[in-house]
């Protein structure tokens, strides 16, 4: 079963991403990109249970992450439950943003 988070995007539009599961930190992303797989470090030595989506692999994700953004598509783009985002964090910003 997939689910879906919808966000909020520019334009008031909304966005549906998909999500194996959305009780929890979604990231989207691509095994090439350097800063996905810092945050993807990150987030695995702190220990925080993530979901992640290629949007290589997935052209809706990928089509929604640039809706979202409202342009080029940016990864990576870390999307909590409640639809909050972060897009291509530095690690003090998603380290700060997973102490909220």
């Amino acid at each position: 079963m997939t689910a879906y988070v919808r966000l909020e995007t520019p334009g008031d539009e909304e966005a549906t991403m998909t999500a194996p599961d959305v009780d929890q930190l979604t990231v989207y992303g691509a095994g090439w990109c350097p800063d996905v797989r810092r945050s993807r470090a990150l987030l695995d030595r702190e220990g925080v249970a993530y979901s992640y989506v290629d949007v290589e692999s997935d052209e809706a994700a990928a089509e929604a992450v640039r809706r979202l953004q409202g342009g080029p598509r940016r990864i990576p783009t870390v999307v909590w439950p409640d639809g909050t985002h972060l897009v291509e964090p530095s690690d003090a910003d998603l380290s700060a943003a997973l102490r909220r």
